[in-house]
């Protein structure tokens, strides 16, 4: 899966083949950022164009950073919310990352990762987590296939990955998600053990 680089993903923006992308925020991203709080220091990993960052700073979320492998989504972005501190703008691997945060928004990040990477996801995430901290947000529920991305999961393989590093306090399915992903995707919070 090496072809999932920073070329395949500026490729799929530039041709528009982003189905991920509904066009506006999350509600549920929504309401898990403003559960945790507006002064928490939040990372939005993978944030294509980034429409929950741009919500969230509309209502004075100021201590929000957006990181993404291409730089054509945050370009993007910029052109929307102009006054967005650009230091607060990564663009770049998640996994060089060595910032910490009091919480992480995850949205459509973890499912376009090739499933061999989600040790280092789990692993990494609890890096750049302060003690306590909060990975919150949607993953997909339908089987694990080697076609991708999105590539799916299960509520049983999430709680077995996770558990390694977070105590789960809750894994059900999303009861905000949008209308074509109901029923299809985990809210999920997880404290950083």
């Amino acid at each position: 899966m090496s072809e999932l680089n920073e070329a395949y993903w500026t490729k799929r923006y530039e041709d528009g083949s982003t189905g991920w992308d509904i066009g506006y925020a999350s509600p549920q991203l929504i309401k898990a950022a403003e559960k945790a709080g507006s002064d928490k220091k939040i990372l939005i990993p993978g944030a294509g164009n980034a429409y929950e960052a741009e919500e969230l700073w509309n209502k004075g979320f100021t201590n929000l950073y957006i990181c993404d492998l291409s730089e054509a989504p945050l370009n993007a972005f910029l052109e929307r919310v102009p006054d967005f501190p650009k230091t607060q703008l990564v663009h770049g691997d998640f996994f060089q990352l060595d910032q910490q945060f009091d919480v992480v928004l995850e949205q459509t990040f973890f499912c376009a990762l090739p499933p061999t990477m989600r040790e280092q996801y789990v692993s990494k995430m609890s890096e750049i987590l302060v003690d306590k901290g909060v990975l919150t947000g949607l993953l997909f529920d339908f089987p694990l296939t080697e076609q991708g991305p999105p590539f799916g999961g299960s509520q049983e393989e999430y709680r077995e990955r996770f558990s390694t590093h977070f105590e789960i306090t809750h894994l059900a399915i999303s009861e905000h998600s949008i209308a074509p992903r109901s029923g299809k995707e985990f809210y999920f919070e997880l404290v950083k053990k």
